[in-house]
């Protein structure tokens, strides 16, 4: 009996899983009352989000004049009112990039020799150098762009589109997030949450090793028959419960449970790559070794993301930690390329092949970049990184109707602020709800005596970016 009761506590009732019930008839699908506002480009998104702050200027933004200037205070007037998490701004001083830089693909996108794979799919990816926004410390800026707002307790934007549009994955979460072996995040669980929206909203976080998610196996005693019943008579309770309050967490509870039990069979299979060609497996890089074990961990990450889109996941959130480079910079964001852009380039090209990619839209970046200042915190023997910077920094896009091959937005001389074509995090987000086709203003959930969206209160649909 303690088994069976740690089971459902621990177990299948720990879980904040997305399900569809509209086969079972208990409830309506709350996607059957909320259509997209107008026919979608996109079905499913992975995002790879590299935590910490990957730095542009060394990786997509090319800056001769920052190397010409190395050395050289910024003017005062760049730096007033500015805020910095660890520079002291009245001695610092331009940091050039030793990166080597080369036009790639019919479009001639530069790209950093720390790319070489990536680099191949040039012509299908839309490089934005011109991402802005207003936070500098890690958690805030995070929180801003996965949800919205730099404060906790706001829906991530997996959970704003599964609210949208439901799922299609009936024995799988509509909503995915992995992280890399042994690298946390400082927002954990709110990197991920539902927020206000019901629970089963949430992102559903899959571990490195082993099963995806803990005590959904069987605990010993227990038959599928036994299992079975019991979760009958926890659901007739929930509905009678249910029926009498209506209260959405226990709508949530039962999708929940009957989300696990389906769970038990579709996962096993979900992780076992034994069908995957031996060239897939080398294409990502899986039996890659190094000591940490990151290499390998991401590589499988990012295949397992395509078969999650393949079996109708929503949304896929994959983390790679961290890319927060104060020191040996040129050494560590070595590192962390060398972990990421085989694999990455690999998932582009295997979407690609599959006839995926059209309908999958790919997004790769972080909270910020990173100052054209070299950081001279005190206590540093030696200037070989770069601060948190908000002002400036690039993503790109691929995929679900993203016009690829072109480079949108420019940065000034040295990387420090945007000159052309600026682009905000709620620019971001109403271009990628836009792609699923929704006005970002009309995609609202009243909480509190207030409608609530993803964009808060501003935030327009970067054109450039559709095909």
């Amino acid at each position: 009996m303690h088994s069976r009761r740690r089971f459902l506590g621990n177990g299948i009732g720990s879980l904040a899983l997305a399900s569809m019930l509209r086969d079972d008839g208990l409830l309506a699908s709350e996607a059957s009352i909320r259509p997209p506002h107008f026919a979608p480009k996109a079905k499913r998104c992975i995002y790879l989000f590299m935590e910490g702050g990957p730095s542009q200027m060394d990786l997509f933004d090319p800056k001769p004049k920052l190397n010409e200037l190395d050395g050289q205070p910024m003017p005062d007037s760049l730096l007033e009112g500015v805020k910095f998490s660890f520079t002291r701004k009245e001695t610092a001083r331009l940091l050039g990039s030793p990166r080597t830089f080369q036009k790639y693909g019919q479009c001639g996108m530069d790209m950093s020799d720390l790319l070489p794979h990536l680099s191949k799919h040039a012509d299908d990816i839309a490089l934005v150098r011109s991402m802005h926004g207003d936070q500098f410390n890690h958690l805030p800026g995070q929180l801003l762009m996965l949800s919205g707002s730099p404060l906790r307790g706001f829906p991530t934007l997996g959970s704003w589109l599964n609210y949208g549009l439901g799922s299609d994955a009936n024995e799988l979460p509509g909503y995915v997030v992995m992280t890399t072996l042994g690298r946390g995040l400082p927002g954990g669980a709110a990197s991920w949450s539902s927020g206000f929206l019901p629970s089963n909203y949430s992102g559903a976080l899959f571990r490195n090793q082993g099963s995806p998610v803990l005590n959904l196996e069987n605990p010993h005693g227990i038959s599928p028959a036994m299992q079975r019943r019991t979760i009958d008579a926890v659901n007739e309770l929930n509905q009678n419960r249910f029926s009498e309050l209506q209260h959405p967490e226990i709508a949530s509870r039962i999708k929940n449970y009957e989300l696990a039990y389906r769970m038990q069979s579709a996962a096993p299979e979900l992780i076992d790559l034994s069908g995957e060609s031996e060239s897939t497996i080398e294409a990502y890089g899986i039996n890659r070794q190094d000591k940490t074990g990151f290499q390998s961990s991401f590589a499988r990450n990012c295949l397992l993301a395509r078969r999650l889109v393949e079996r109708g996941t929503r949304f896929v959130t994959l983390f790679l930690s961290t890319w927060d480079q104060h020191s040996n910079l040129d050494s560590a964001l070595a590192t962390n390329t060398r972990t990421s852009d085989q694999p990455v380039a690999a998932l582009l090209q295997d979407l690609k092949e599959r006839g995926l990619l059209d309908e999958t839209l790919v997004v790769w970046g972080g909270e910020f970049g990173r100052t054209p200042l070299g950081e001279n915190r005190s206590g540093f023997k030696a200037v070989t990184g770069r601060d948190h910077h908000p002002y400036s920094f690039s993503v790109w896009l691929a995929g679900g109707g993203i016009k690829g091959g072109q480079t949108i937005g420019t940065t000034d001389e040295i990387g420090w602020g945007v000159e052309e074509d600026p682009v905000h995090i709620h620019d971001l987000h109403a271009t990628i709800l836009h792609l699923f086709g929704f006005d970002h203003k009309e995609l609202t959930y009243r909480f509190r005596g207030r409608d609530f969206r993803l964009t808060d209160v501003h935030g327009d649909v970067v054109k450039k970016l559709l095909v």
